[in-house]
């Protein structure tokens, strides 16, 4: 299970490793770092392929430390098709919830925004 260690304003810690970049990453291990966004603010269908490809139970997306980006209606509609349960909150809100579904056995992914 990978769980979110610490989380500060531009910094992460996950699964012993260090990042200091936006990143997507499952509860299985799976870490994509690096993550961009087409629109930087804005979450699009295309920002979250890797989610896509393989959908967890749950996305956790952590608009930023000031809670700045926003999920289109697309990629909201998309998920609840898929059977996804999405959640969206500020990162240190999402971190704690991510790490609380991961210890609830659930299969979850997380869409971290480290700034802003």
């Amino acid at each position: 299970m990978l769980l979110v260690e610490s989380y500060d304003f531009g910094r992460i810690k996950v699964g012993g490793r260090k990042y200091d970049m936006d990143l997507i990453f499952y509860s299985t291990g799976e870490v994509y770092p690096g993550w961009w966004r087409r629109e930087g603010h804005a979450i699009c269908l295309e920002d979250l392929k890797e989610v896509l490809k393989d959908p967890p139970e749950v996305l956790v997306v952590g608009t930023g430390y000031h809670g700045l980006v926003k999920v289109l209606d697309e990629v909201r509609e998309k998920l609840r098709v898929m059977g996804v349960e999405l959640i969206e909150a500020p990162t240190a809100e999402a971190c704690e919830k991510y790490n609380e579904l991961c210890k609830s056995g659930r299969r979850v992914a997380a869409a971290l925004h480290l700034t802003c």
